[in-house]
């Protein structure tokens, strides 16, 4: 038992588990998605409700400790967690209603999308997430979300319909259109500088199932398919969209075996049409791109795409990534994508091109505080494997990889595919809405209470003081 009044006080007000490193069942719930990420927290306080939230942000900020945001853990710098700080772990906070009549979800903030499309897909709808249905709702939507269906309904943050959230001085509120604005502006790609996200309310769509599902080709057909890939896509209608990718082909089924541990590329499709207008289209794909080598495409219910690479990816792998957002991709670029692409270091590893025209350019950089809705897709450079003994030639692959091809980028990067190491790369993904931020930061979080993140630092000018919230 701890002598500590503060941590008396604490644990008297907490209703969720309160580990510290002396319990059981610590180093588990320490564990991040990222294995090589390895944190000590000196608390996890596993939140129930919302209560348990102002507690233990009351908590943080009086007792001085370093406070991590927890939604699921799958920040791939592992930013979920903290040497010797608090967690505030949110995993306990699953909660989802979804609304039929007005086609809304509230989804609390410990959520994983696939919690959500297993609420919403008996109703036919689905909020747009990312492309792996263990990633957890908070991060991927507090850094813009990026998924298959960007091009036809835009981010995740373009169907965020309001925010609850609790602040750094303990407080409760909303941010929406209409309610603190300028917070939902923020939060829409700010990342979590701003307070604790306990519910997000999202707009659905209307997506049963889909025509989707990898094509792959050989690799030195690569060139060939990316520079297809490029032109059809920026033309394509909206309702269609595909991400271009190389990799190495694990060696598991449903990979046919004459194929596995071979470099291939791909395309993952995802279609929102219907009947014969899509069977036309994948007609003209297969005549267009030449018959792939392996194709999975197919209706496919939604949940079954989103949990497509699930098994693949699968917690406690090593991980590192980079990534840039591109304009112009140009032939010259693609060259050295393919040179990087066939220099893939582990069977795991990989590097994607998300497109992200379409319906994402119908607002403007300025409209949220995500800044590149000029751009026309996101490259992820993966440097994944099972066995820390590869991290140094893997990471080594992604640094090179991404160093030689940024001069060809816009010159951001997405904050959700993005390794601390790239704090300088914080100003860069935000641009012009960089100083908007450090203002709502300023007004919400003075004290940069919550700057276990890729942190957007406040100013130095006058702190208000904190009033705790009993």
């Amino acid at each position: 038992m701890t002598t500590n009044p503060q941590m008396k006080e604490f644990r008297s007000m907490f209703r969720g588990p309160l580990l510290t490193k002396a319990d059981e069942g610590y180093d588990e719930a320490r564990k991040v998605y990222n294995g090589m990420i390895d944190k000590h927290p000196s608390i996890i306080a596993q939140c129930t409700d919302l209560a348990d939230v102002i507690t233990a942000v009351n908590y943080g900020r009086d007792s001085g400790l370093p406070v991590a945001i927890r939604g699921d853990g799958h920040s791939g710098p592992g930013l979920g967690s903290v040497d010797n700080g608090l967690v505030i772990d949110l995993r306990y906070m699953k909660g989802i209603r979804v609304d039929p009549k007005s086609n809304t979800a509230q989804v609390q903030g410990g959520c994983t999308w696939g919690d959500v499309d297993h609420a919403t897909h008996p109703f036919g709808l689905a909020a747009p997430g990312g492309f792996v249905s263990t990633t957890g709702v908070a991060g991927l939507t507090l850094g813009g979300g990026i998924g298959y269906l960007s091009r036809s309904v835009g981010l995740t943050i373009d169907s965020l319909m309001s925010a609850d959230m609790v602040l750094a001085d303990g407080h409760f509120v909303t941010a929406s259109r209409n309610e603190n604005p300028d917070l939902f502006w923020a939060i829409r790609g700010g990342g979590g500088n701003f307070g604790v996200v306990t519910s997000f309310e999202f707009r659905l769509h209307p997506v049963k199932s889909v025509f989707g599902g990898p094509m792959l080709w050989p690799m030195d057909h690569a060139r060939d398919i990316m520079k297809k890939w490029r032109d059809y896509i920026l033309k394509a209608p909206e309702e269609i969209s595909g991400w271009f990718g190389m990799m190495i082909v694990p060696p598991a089924p449903p990979f046919p075996e004459k194929f596995h541990n071979k470099k291939m590329c791909a395309i993952v499709w995802c279609d929102r049409g219907t009947g014969d207008k899509v069977k036309k289209r994948f007609t003209n794909i297969q005549k267009e791109f030449g018959k792939p080598s392996i194709d999975f495409t197919g209706p496919i219910p939604w949940p079954a795409l989103q949990t497509l690479f699930d098994d693949l990816l699968s917690p406690g792998l090593q991980w590192y990534w980079k990534s840039d957002f591109i304009k112009d991709l140009d032939d010259e670029a693609i060259d050295l994508h393919v040179k990087h692409g066939e220099q893939i270091p582990t069977t795991l590893s990989t590097v994607h091109f998300y497109p992200i025209n379409g319906v994402v350019q119908k607002l403007h950089n300025k409209d949220t505080a995500f800044s590149y809705r000029d751009a026309d897709f996101v490259q992820m450079i993966g440097a994944i494997d099972p066995d820390p003994a590869n991290n140094d030639r893997m990471i080594k692959w992604a640094r090179d990889y991404w160093q030689e091809l940024h001069p060809y980028s816009s010159g951001g990067a997405y904050i959700n595919m993005t390794m601390d190491d790239d704090q300088e790369q914080v100003r860069a993904a935000y641009r012009d809405n960089y100083e908007r931020l450090v203002t709502v930061k300023d007004k919400y979080d003075p004290l940069n209470i919550f700057r276990i993140n890729l942190n957007v630092k406040p100013s130095k000018g006058k702190v208000p003081g904190f009033k705790k919230v009993k």
